[in-house]
């Protein structure tokens, strides 16, 4: 992952790599061989061995001579290049798993044509070309299975550095790091004086880990610090897929769009902005007192803010090409995040806190912004009834996390699904405050007069039948039952 960077930068850092002694594992040149699969393996082989490595970055040069390093010009030109009928461009990324954001950049260097192509290091797994992965054994590319020990290696470094401690941009000047985070915002949050010197405020960045400075006195953003405080993430390439979407569509489906926003700041700098502005697109509802009219929202705002929140702390950062996104259509919001949960999602409401990105939820946790109690969905499914909607949903589409709130609806209008999720959550809910649920507890949460008890009743039967609840006392009779939710 590294920064949007002009030709100056690029023709430099040809300059730098051209300086080492010999080839390392993460760094190839070659003259003008531009076989696809050739290209595909390095790609495999480079991005693993830059894992291994610890480099954010590795790199295959053309035009520059493999022994001596010399300038030599190159003909291969990638825009140009295909395999098949295919963009070379587009057909390396549909081989590779998972996809990665590497570059080619064209430059003239002395008059000739050198071709870089900078490769991301592999993240959570190892980087296959075509179902195979390669790595680099000295100054060879060989297949990754055939060497053990370096597999081993490969992945122990998976587990024992996290997302957040990779870098997004390096070999960075103070002013450049300054000029790419809201640190004043940062010291805010934090509710800290600004330091007055430049040493001091990156000393504390860097104690925080948004910072790293390398052996040369140079810096590197950490995805933490990008993450968190990016003044425009799309300046970090490699998370510019991770900025929040807003969209609002016409109807109940997704065929016509009438507003769609794109964020561009950090997480925990632009959080407040951001539950701002969602709130302000959705719908309101009037209701009259006894002497005024008001509006209130028709989604609680503390369930939009818990959801939103949960969405930026938990997704897959690994899952490229996807962030999260909020979609507001006439019947509900979604708000979805890539990535599988790390707990059921029927268990959401009663689970102990997870989250794989344990440095994010840890500092947003520490600004107030989420609480890593694993309280957030019982608030969500506390206002909800409290506001008499439709019990919320959690469902896993593809890969991805979403949850769904629900405009107002008439108990009579909702169906049997809608009905006995209302009533396992209603249940869950209990179970957490050290309460079983009854008829009279599920009658107040739907609304319902007491002399229309036996609509409840029904309502319980069915989430009994659909194994969701269970009876707190297998021998209680019906006048005082309780129920429990089924996992109690």
């Amino acid at each position: 992952m590294t920064l949007e960077r002009d030709n100056t930068y690029w023709a430099g850092l040809v300059n730098e790599l051209r300086k080492l002694s010999a080839e390392t594992s993460w760094v190839e040149f070659k003259h003008n061989n531009d076989d696809p699969e050739m290209v595909g393996e390095y790609l495999s082989a480079l991005s693993n061995a830059a894992a291994l490595e610890g480099k954010a970055n590795a790199y295959l040069v053309w035009g520059v001579e493999n022994d001596t390093h010399a300038l030599l010009g190159t003909n291969f030109f990638p825009a140009k290049a295909r395999k098949g009928g295919e963009e070379l461009e587009s057909w390396l990324l549909r081989m590779l798993s998972p996809r990665l954001h590497f570059r080619f950049v064209a430059l003239e260097m002395d008059g000739k044509a050198v071709v870089l192509l900078e490769i991301p290091c592999a993240m959570g797994k190892p980087t296959q070309f075509a179902g195979k992965e390669w790595v680099r054994v000295g100054s060879n590319k060989k297949p990754l299975k055939e060497f053990a020990e370096l597999e081993r290696d490969l992945w122990r470094r998976f587990d024992r550095t996290p997302f957040e401690a990779l870098l997004a941009a390096e070999n960075l000047s103070p002013s450049d790091v300054l000029a790419l985070l809201d640190y004043p915002a940062y010291f805010d949050l934090l509710k800290l004086p600004l330091p007055e010197d430049r040493a001091a405020l990156l000393a504390r960045l860097e104690q925080d880990v948004m910072l790293v400075r390398n052996a040369a006195g140079l810096w590197g953003v950490t995805n933490l610090g990008a993450v968190l405080f990016a003044k425009d993430l799309h300046r970090f390439r490699g998370l510019a897929r991770k900025a929040v979407r807003v969209i609002v569509y016409e109807g109940k489906g997704r065929i016509k769009s009438v507003r769609e926003q794109e964020g561009r700041k950090g997480y925990a700098s632009g959080f407040e902005g951001l539950i701002d502005y969602v709130n302000a697109l959705l719908p309101r509802n009037e209701v009259i007192g006894q002497a005024l009219r008001r509006e209130v929202p028709m989604y609680p705002p503390l369930a939009v803010r818990e959801l939103i929140a949960n969405a930026l702390i938990h997704q897959d950062f690994s899952v490229t090409g996807a962030g999260p996104m909020v979609e507001v259509f006439s019947d509900r919001m979604e708000i979805t995040n890539p990535g599988l949960p790390l707990v059921k999602t029927e268990r959401f409401l009663d689970s102990p806190p997870r989250s794989r990105n344990e440095q994010l939820a840890s500092f947003m946790r520490r600004v107030g912004i989420c609480e890593e109690r694993g309280s957030g969905v019982d608030k969500v499914v506390s206002e909800t009834e409290y506001y008499q909607l439709p019990a919320p949903s959690f469902e896993t589409p593809e890969g991805s996390t979403r949850a769904v709130l629900f405009a107002h609806m008439a108990y009579k209008d909702m169906d049997s699904r809608d009905r006995s999720r209302a009533c396992y959550l209603h249940a869950c809910l209990r179970y957490v405050q050290r309460e079983p649920m009854t008829n009279a507890s599920l009658r107040e949460r739907f609304g319902i007069a007491s002399e229309n008890s036996s609509m409840v009743t029904r309502v319980i039967k069915e989430a009994l039948a659909d194994g969701l609840v269970k009876p707190f006392d297998e021998e209680q009779g019906r006048r005082h039952a309780k129920y429990l939710p089924y996992w109690a």
